[in-house]
Protein backbone atom coordinates (compact mmCIF):
# COMPACT_ATOMS: atom_id res chain seq x y z
CA UNK A 1 0.00 0.00 0.00
CA UNK A 2 1.07 3.73 -0.61
CA UNK A 3 1.24 6.43 1.41
CA UNK A 4 0.58 9.70 0.39
CA UNK A 5 3.33 12.08 0.45
CA UNK A 6 3.89 14.50 3.33
CA UNK A 7 4.04 18.00 2.44
CA UNK A 8 8.08 18.08 2.82
CA UNK A 9 8.09 15.32 0.06
CA UNK A 10 6.03 17.49 -2.30
CA UNK A 11 8.15 20.33 -2.10
CA UNK A 12 11.03 18.02 -3.68
CA UNK A 13 9.25 17.63 -6.08
CA UNK A 14 10.19 20.97 -7.67
CA UNK A 15 13.61 21.00 -6.28
CA UNK A 16 15.62 21.27 -9.24
CA UNK A 17 18.46 22.48 -8.23
CA UNK A 18 21.16 19.73 -8.68
CA UNK A 19 21.61 18.14 -12.27
CA UNK A 20 22.92 15.12 -10.65
CA UNK A 21 19.54 14.31 -8.91
CA UNK A 22 17.52 15.70 -11.73
CA UNK A 23 18.68 13.50 -13.81
CA UNK A 24 18.52 10.36 -11.35
CA UNK A 25 14.95 10.90 -10.90
CA UNK A 26 14.50 11.14 -14.97
CA UNK A 27 16.15 8.14 -15.40
CA UNK A 28 13.99 6.37 -12.41
CA UNK A 29 10.73 7.38 -14.29
CA UNK A 30 11.85 6.62 -17.82
CA UNK A 31 12.22 2.94 -16.87
CA UNK A 32 8.82 2.51 -15.62
CA UNK A 33 7.86 3.58 -19.37
CA UNK A 34 10.63 1.08 -21.20
CA UNK A 35 12.83 -0.69 -19.06
CA UNK A 36 14.98 -1.40 -21.65
CA UNK A 37 15.59 2.57 -22.95
CA UNK A 38 19.38 3.43 -23.97
CA UNK A 39 19.99 7.12 -21.87
CA UNK A 40 22.96 7.51 -24.10
CA UNK A 41 21.85 10.45 -26.61
CA UNK A 42 20.01 11.93 -23.79
CA UNK A 43 22.02 12.15 -21.19
CA UNK A 44 24.42 13.47 -23.59
CA UNK A 45 22.38 16.43 -24.67
CA UNK A 46 21.96 16.89 -20.91
CA UNK A 47 25.26 16.88 -19.72
CA UNK A 48 25.96 19.59 -22.67
CA UNK A 49 23.19 21.92 -21.08
CA UNK A 50 24.79 21.28 -18.09
CA UNK A 51 27.94 22.45 -18.92
CA UNK A 52 26.82 24.97 -21.30
CA UNK A 53 25.24 26.37 -18.07
CA UNK A 54 28.01 26.84 -16.35
CA UNK A 55 30.31 28.36 -18.82
CA UNK A 56 32.10 25.15 -19.39
CA UNK A 57 31.04 24.42 -22.84
CA UNK A 58 33.28 25.77 -25.32
CA UNK A 59 33.46 28.94 -27.06
CA UNK A 60 30.75 29.87 -24.38
CA UNK A 61 30.35 32.08 -21.53
CA UNK A 62 28.34 30.81 -18.57
CA UNK A 63 24.56 31.81 -18.90
CA UNK A 64 23.75 34.56 -16.01
CA UNK A 65 20.40 35.48 -16.97
CA UNK A 66 18.47 35.10 -13.67
CA UNK A 67 14.97 33.54 -14.36
CA UNK A 68 16.04 31.51 -17.27
CA UNK A 69 18.86 29.47 -16.10
CA UNK A 70 20.00 26.29 -14.85
CA UNK A 71 17.08 25.66 -13.03
CA UNK A 72 14.14 26.38 -15.13
CA UNK A 73 15.64 24.35 -17.81
CA UNK A 74 16.05 21.75 -15.36
CA UNK A 75 12.13 22.57 -14.19
CA UNK A 76 11.01 21.95 -17.05
CA UNK A 77 13.48 18.92 -18.12
CA UNK A 78 11.81 16.82 -15.59
CA UNK A 79 8.07 17.81 -16.11
CA UNK A 80 8.74 17.18 -19.70
CA UNK A 81 9.66 13.18 -18.57
CA UNK A 82 6.39 13.02 -15.55
CA UNK A 83 4.30 14.04 -18.47
CA UNK A 84 5.51 11.21 -20.90
CA UNK A 85 4.99 9.00 -17.63
CA UNK A 86 1.72 10.22 -17.63
CA UNK A 87 0.60 9.65 -21.45
CA UNK A 88 2.08 6.41 -21.04
CA UNK A 89 0.55 5.62 -17.95
CA UNK A 90 -3.10 6.91 -19.78
CA UNK A 91 -2.26 4.74 -23.35
CA UNK A 92 -0.12 6.60 -25.12
CA UNK A 93 2.32 5.12 -26.94
CA UNK A 94 5.89 6.19 -26.63
CA UNK A 95 8.81 4.26 -28.60
CA UNK A 96 12.22 5.02 -27.56
CA UNK A 97 12.91 7.97 -30.06
CA UNK A 98 10.35 9.71 -29.02
CA UNK A 99 11.42 9.88 -25.21
CA UNK A 100 14.69 10.69 -26.43
CA UNK A 101 13.52 13.67 -28.55
CA UNK A 102 11.72 15.25 -25.63
CA UNK A 103 14.62 15.28 -23.24
CA UNK A 104 16.77 16.69 -25.77
CA UNK A 105 14.29 19.46 -26.97
CA UNK A 106 13.45 20.01 -22.79
CA UNK A 107 17.30 20.35 -22.18
CA UNK A 108 18.07 22.50 -25.18
CA UNK A 109 15.09 24.69 -25.51
CA UNK A 110 16.15 27.78 -23.72
CA UNK A 111 20.25 27.31 -25.22
CA UNK A 112 19.66 30.77 -26.56
CA UNK A 113 20.43 32.53 -24.03
CA UNK A 114 24.00 31.44 -23.99
CA UNK A 115 26.22 33.86 -24.71
CA UNK A 116 29.58 33.28 -27.03
CA UNK A 117 32.74 33.63 -25.00
CA UNK A 118 34.01 36.92 -26.48
CA UNK A 119 30.10 38.51 -26.06
CA UNK A 120 30.70 40.77 -22.89
CA UNK A 121 27.96 43.03 -22.76
CA UNK A 122 24.84 42.92 -20.44
CA UNK A 123 23.62 39.34 -20.54
CA UNK A 124 21.51 36.65 -22.61
CA UNK A 125 18.43 38.16 -21.66
CA UNK A 126 19.27 40.47 -24.87
CA UNK A 127 18.84 37.66 -26.98
CA UNK A 128 14.88 37.28 -25.42
CA UNK A 129 13.30 37.78 -28.56
CA UNK A 130 15.54 35.81 -30.73
CA UNK A 131 16.27 32.92 -28.03
CA UNK A 132 14.18 30.10 -29.89
CA UNK A 133 16.12 30.78 -33.05
CA UNK A 134 19.82 30.59 -31.33
CA UNK A 135 18.21 27.18 -29.42
CA UNK A 136 17.37 25.87 -32.60
CA UNK A 137 20.63 26.76 -33.96
CA UNK A 138 22.37 25.33 -30.91
CA UNK A 139 20.69 22.42 -30.85
CA UNK A 140 21.23 21.36 -35.02
CA UNK A 141 24.70 22.11 -34.34
CA UNK A 142 24.87 19.45 -31.70
CA UNK A 143 23.16 16.90 -33.30
CA UNK A 144 25.55 17.29 -36.44
CA UNK A 145 28.80 17.01 -34.14
CA UNK A 146 26.82 14.33 -32.30
CA UNK A 147 26.40 12.32 -35.66
CA UNK A 148 22.54 11.73 -34.55
CA UNK A 149 20.07 11.08 -36.83
CA UNK A 150 19.87 13.78 -39.00
CA UNK A 151 15.90 13.35 -39.36
CA UNK A 152 15.72 14.58 -35.71
CA UNK A 153 16.82 18.01 -36.47
CA UNK A 154 13.13 18.76 -38.32
CA UNK A 155 11.84 16.79 -35.23
CA UNK A 156 13.39 18.68 -32.73
CA UNK A 157 13.14 22.29 -34.24
CA UNK A 158 9.42 21.85 -34.27
CA UNK A 159 9.32 21.40 -30.37
CA UNK A 160 11.59 23.55 -29.52
CA UNK A 161 9.58 26.10 -31.39
CA UNK A 162 6.27 25.04 -29.14
CA UNK A 163 8.30 26.92 -26.47
CA UNK A 164 7.87 30.43 -27.67
CA UNK A 165 5.86 32.78 -26.20
CA UNK A 166 5.13 34.36 -29.33
CA UNK A 167 3.75 31.70 -31.17
CA UNK A 168 1.10 28.57 -31.10
CA UNK A 169 1.53 25.17 -32.35
CA UNK A 170 -1.21 25.99 -35.01
CA UNK A 171 1.72 28.42 -36.57
CA UNK A 172 4.34 25.43 -36.47
CA UNK A 173 5.21 23.32 -39.37
CA UNK A 174 5.77 19.90 -37.81
CA UNK A 175 7.14 17.02 -39.89
CA UNK A 176 4.13 14.60 -38.75
CA UNK A 177 1.38 14.34 -36.30
CA UNK A 178 4.00 12.56 -33.84
CA UNK A 179 6.19 15.64 -33.61
CA UNK A 180 2.66 17.46 -33.29
CA UNK A 181 2.18 16.09 -30.05
CA UNK A 182 5.79 15.95 -28.41
CA UNK A 183 5.82 19.44 -29.39
CA UNK A 184 2.82 19.67 -27.20
CA UNK A 185 4.29 17.99 -24.53
CA UNK A 186 7.68 19.49 -24.27
CA UNK A 187 5.70 23.30 -24.62
CA UNK A 188 2.88 21.98 -21.87
CA UNK A 189 6.36 21.60 -19.44
CA UNK A 190 8.16 24.81 -20.14
CA UNK A 191 4.71 26.55 -18.75
CA UNK A 192 3.53 24.08 -16.51
CA UNK A 193 7.27 23.51 -15.17
CA UNK A 194 8.29 27.07 -14.50
CA UNK A 195 4.62 28.27 -12.98
CA UNK A 196 5.01 25.36 -10.38
CA UNK A 197 7.90 26.41 -8.74
CA UNK A 198 7.66 27.27 -5.53
CA UNK A 199 9.96 30.68 -5.85
CA UNK A 200 7.69 31.69 -8.91
CA UNK A 201 6.60 34.38 -7.39
CA UNK A 202 9.67 35.71 -6.19
CA UNK A 203 11.52 34.79 -9.68
CA UNK A 204 9.07 36.98 -11.44
CA UNK A 205 11.34 39.63 -10.54
CA UNK A 206 14.25 38.43 -12.04
CA UNK A 207 11.85 37.59 -15.05
CA UNK A 208 11.32 41.83 -14.92
CA UNK A 209 14.92 42.36 -15.45
CA UNK A 210 15.06 39.87 -18.66
CA UNK A 211 12.32 41.65 -20.31
CA UNK A 212 14.10 45.40 -19.27
CA UNK A 213 17.00 44.22 -21.31
CA UNK A 214 15.05 42.46 -23.60
CA UNK A 215 13.16 46.25 -24.02
CA UNK A 216 10.41 43.76 -24.03
CA UNK A 217 6.80 44.10 -22.45
CA UNK A 218 6.70 47.45 -21.65
CA UNK A 219 6.40 46.71 -18.47
CA UNK A 220 6.62 50.37 -16.08
CA UNK A 221 8.31 48.40 -13.05
CA UNK A 222 8.65 45.29 -10.96
CA UNK A 223 4.85 45.77 -9.51
CA UNK A 224 3.38 46.21 -13.04
CA UNK A 225 4.81 42.90 -14.19
CA UNK A 226 3.08 40.83 -10.94
CA UNK A 227 0.04 42.49 -11.50
CA UNK A 228 -0.60 41.26 -15.00
CA UNK A 229 0.73 37.81 -14.17
CA UNK A 230 -2.82 36.99 -13.54
CA UNK A 231 -3.84 37.88 -16.97
CA UNK A 232 -0.65 35.75 -18.68
CA UNK A 233 -2.05 32.77 -16.65
CA UNK A 234 -5.73 33.05 -17.40
CA UNK A 235 -3.98 32.99 -21.30
CA UNK A 236 -1.62 30.15 -20.57
CA UNK A 237 -4.45 27.92 -19.10
CA UNK A 238 -6.27 28.85 -22.72
CA UNK A 239 -2.67 27.81 -24.39
CA UNK A 240 -2.69 24.30 -21.80
CA UNK A 241 -6.46 23.29 -22.56
CA UNK A 242 -6.39 24.30 -26.02
CA UNK A 243 -3.36 24.46 -28.51
CA UNK A 244 -2.07 22.07 -26.13
CA UNK A 245 -4.83 19.49 -25.79
CA UNK A 246 -4.77 19.66 -21.72
CA UNK A 247 -1.67 17.11 -22.19
CA UNK A 248 -1.12 18.48 -17.93
CA UNK A 249 -3.84 16.47 -16.77
CA UNK A 250 -1.97 13.63 -17.24
CA UNK A 251 0.24 14.12 -14.77
CA UNK A 252 -2.37 13.17 -12.36
CA UNK A 253 -1.78 9.45 -13.93
CA UNK A 254 2.02 9.76 -12.87
CA UNK A 255 1.08 10.83 -9.20
CA UNK A 256 -1.07 8.39 -8.94
CA UNK A 257 1.27 5.52 -10.05
CA UNK A 258 4.05 7.14 -8.05
CA UNK A 259 2.24 7.82 -5.21
CA UNK A 260 -1.17 6.31 -5.31
CA UNK A 261 -3.36 9.72 -4.87
CA UNK A 262 -4.94 11.10 -7.77
CA UNK A 263 -3.73 14.33 -7.62
CA UNK A 264 -1.94 16.73 -9.87
CA UNK A 265 0.71 18.34 -7.43
CA UNK A 266 1.61 20.60 -10.78
CA UNK A 267 -1.88 22.39 -11.20
CA UNK A 268 -2.34 22.31 -7.23
CA UNK A 269 1.51 24.36 -7.06
CA UNK A 270 0.46 26.54 -9.62
CA UNK A 271 -3.20 27.92 -8.51
CA UNK A 272 -1.57 28.24 -5.02
CA UNK A 273 0.67 30.87 -6.38
CA UNK A 274 -1.55 32.77 -8.52
CA UNK A 275 -4.01 32.88 -5.31
CA UNK A 276 -0.85 34.03 -3.17
CA UNK A 277 0.12 36.74 -5.99
CA UNK A 278 -3.89 37.96 -6.19
CA UNK A 279 -2.95 38.69 -2.17
CA UNK A 280 -0.02 40.17 -2.58
CA UNK A 281 -1.24 42.56 -5.55
CA UNK A 282 -4.00 44.21 -3.30
CA UNK A 283 -1.30 45.69 -1.00
CA UNK A 284 1.37 48.37 -1.79
CA UNK A 285 4.03 48.17 -3.30
CA UNK A 286 7.06 47.80 -0.54
CA UNK A 287 4.58 45.49 1.46
CA UNK A 288 3.76 43.84 -1.57
CA UNK A 289 7.71 42.67 -1.54
CA UNK A 290 8.00 42.40 1.74
CA UNK A 291 5.14 38.99 1.22
CA UNK A 292 8.03 37.30 -0.92
CA UNK A 293 10.00 35.92 1.28
CA UNK A 294 11.90 32.57 -0.61
CA UNK A 295 15.03 32.30 -1.94
CA UNK A 296 16.75 35.85 -1.28
CA UNK A 297 15.14 37.32 -4.41
CA UNK A 298 13.91 40.54 -3.34
CA UNK A 299 17.02 41.33 -1.78
CA UNK A 300 18.93 40.57 -4.84
CA UNK A 301 16.00 42.41 -6.94
CA UNK A 302 16.38 45.42 -5.16
CA UNK A 303 20.63 45.37 -5.74
CA UNK A 304 20.15 45.63 -8.92
CA UNK A 305 17.24 47.71 -9.26
CA UNK A 306 16.79 51.79 -10.20
CA UNK A 307 14.70 53.32 -8.37
CA UNK A 308 11.95 53.76 -11.72
CA UNK A 309 11.93 49.74 -11.24
CA UNK A 310 10.58 49.78 -7.56
CA UNK A 311 8.28 52.75 -8.41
Amino acid sequence: MKIAPTASVIRTLFANGDPDEVWAKAVEIVRRIAPEFDFSAAQSAFQDVVRLSRGEYPGYRPITTLYHDLHHTLDVFLCAVRLLHGMHLAGTHLDSEAITLVMIAAMMHDTGYAQVRDDETGTGAKYTQIHVSRSIEFMRRQIEDSRLPSAWAAALEAMIRCTDPALVPSGVSFPDERTRLLGQVVGTADLVGQMADRTYLEKLLFLYFEFKEAHLGGYRNMHDLLRRTQHFYETTLKKLDGEFGGIYTRLTSHFNEWFGVERNYYLESIEKNIAYLAQIVQLDEEESLSMLKRGGIVEKSKTLAEPDDLA
